[in-house]
């Protein structure tokens, strides 16, 4: 994982409590299903991010496909912050 997979694993388990830890944690689980997540939890982590990496999410961002795993949210971060998404990982 990414620097900011990681910091939004670490999210996950600090600021959303979620159970899976985070060394058990794949880039591509899904967050409602495999995590848990509730509408609340996903208004939670838009505002945790954006507080995290300095970004702004608009509405139109804030859409289940970019909200389906830490990867998808991981490469709106990217592309917000202007930067080109990781071909590793």
């Amino acid at each position: 994982m990414n620097d900011i997979e990681r910091a939004i694993g670490s999210m996950l388990t600090a600021d959303l409590f979620v159970e899976v830890p985070e060394d058990r944690m794949n880039l591509d689980d899904r967050l409602r299903t495999d995590f848990g997540l509730d509408s609340l939890g996903f208004v939670e982590l838009r505002v945790v991010c954006e507080n995290t990496f300095g970004i702004t999410i608009s509405d139109d961002d804030f859409t289940p496909e970019n909200f389906t795993s830490i990867r998808t949210v991981a490469e709106l971060v990217r592309t917000l912050q202007g930067n080109s998404p990781s071909t590793g990982a």
